[in-house]
């Protein structure tokens, strides 16, 4: 241990941003230190714990940080793979290299998921213009081309409408395939989108909180609905399915399993190997969050219970702040600015609508929805409330 006192950790985060400062929020009062690695001096978790600002592939650089800390995590999946491999030569890494490289991937991805018994859409590895060819004749149009790696929040992508479109797909993207690869999936007439969050520890207690049902707008999530059914088999099928891919990884910490659900069935979309947007309503909603059984996660400690207190809805905040405190003048509200300069896409801070029922909730997002001027992006969570 690194602290003066023996229960005290220091944990290393690679990356900066919301996800790590609201990790530090939640780990400071268990007695965890922490240190931040991120390229951007001013990246926002900079503000409540000590950052070095270096490049990921400044390896001499981490060499002081790697001392420094018990443990190292992510706050972003797409850290190269030398540096995450240096750095499990240095100190202990959760999650291991295996789930980073596997959830890089969307080709590998899709294939873990069908080895551990979760279907997926109908996909193909796409490295030429014949390939793309060939892999719209098999799985057909509708579908979405999108890069094998990197890309997130509705980037990297190109949705070919109709077998015509092939041309422009290719254009939009195919000047990426040598570097990133593509993969060309079929599209899914879903009923809606849905996530689990699910952690694992050191000794293999796994944990997940209740399904989440999630609205996207332009590819980037919006709104996040927990729980999302009242019980019963989607719930029960879901922790199934976490369960089968953690433990095919040995995987250690929280991770998201992002879902489609079509009539009743799931399949699956994509894994995050790191706490994820779609579990933000824990904070408030939960007895114990995402960001903290992470941090107990990696640090070898026992999980904390992940039933949620009440129905709760979580909102995003995209490109600019709306009003505090009218927000706040709402019962059950809770605020979340994670003190990033606005700009137009970007994720600049939340916030958690609590209620003791559904009924509650709806009426609270209604008001929410007046007092903020947002009632189109809380009109889908009451319709799913209420209908």
């Amino acid at each position: 241990m690194h602290g003066s006192n023996p229960t005290q950790s220091t944990l290393g985060i690679l990356g900066g941003g919301q996800l790590a400062k609201m990790m530090v929020l939640a780990g400071t009062p268990l007695g965890v230190r922490f240190r931040i690695v991120d390229p951007v001096a001013d990246a926002c978790a900079g503000q409540i714990a000590p950052l070095l600002a270096i490049g990921w592939d400044a390896l001499d650089a981490l060499e002081p940080f790697a001392r420094e800390i018990d443990a190292a995590t992510f706050d972003f999946e797409n850290v190269p793979a030398q540096t995450a491999a240096w750095l499990t030569a240095h100190t202990r890494v959760a999650p291991n290299a295996l789930s980073l490289k596997t959830a890089q991937d969307r080709v590998l991805e899709k294939t873990l998921f069908r080895e551990c018994g979760l279907p997926t859409t109908e996909f193909a590895d796409v490295a030429t213009r014949a390939d793309l060819d060939a892999a719209l004749a098999r799985i057909g149009a509708p579908a979405i081309l999108k890069t094998r790696r990197e890309g997130y929040d509705g980037k990297g992508q190109f949705r070919i409408k109709a077998l015509a479109d092939a041309d422009a797909a290719w254009q939009a993207l195919g000047a990426q395939a040598a570097a990133r690869g593509l993969i060309l999936e079929g599209f899914v007439a879903f009923d809606f989108e849905a996530s689990v969050i699910a952690v694992r520890n050191t000794a293999g207690e796994f944990r997940a909180w209740p399904v989440t049902r999630n609205w996207h707008v332009d590819g980037i999530l919006s709104a996040s609905l927990a729980p999302a059914v009242r019980g019963g088999e989607i719930d029960t099928a879901a922790f199934a399915h976490a369960r089968a891919i953690a433990e095919k990884l040995d995987y250690v910490g929280v991770f998201a399993l992002e879902l489609f659900v079509q009539d009743g069935k799931l399949l699956g979309n994509e894994m995050a190997p790191r706490v994820h947007n779609s579990g933000h309503w824990t904070i408030e909603g939960a007895v114990t969050s995402q960001f903290e059984n992470h941090v107990r996660a990696v640090l070898g400690m026992p999980l904390g219970d992940t039933s949620a207190r009440f129905p709760s809805c979580m909102l995003n905040w995209i490109g600019e702040l709306p009003n505090r405190d009218a927000m706040l003048a709402i019962p059950g509200t809770h605020w979340h600015d994670y003190g990033k300069s606005p700009r137009p896409g970007r994720k600049v801070g939340h916030a958690t609508v609590c209620a003791p029922d559904a009924a509650t909730l709806a009426t609270r997002l209604e008001q929410v929805g007046r007092a903020l001027g947002r009632e189109a992006q809380v009109a889908p969570v009451i319709e799913a409330l209420t209908g």
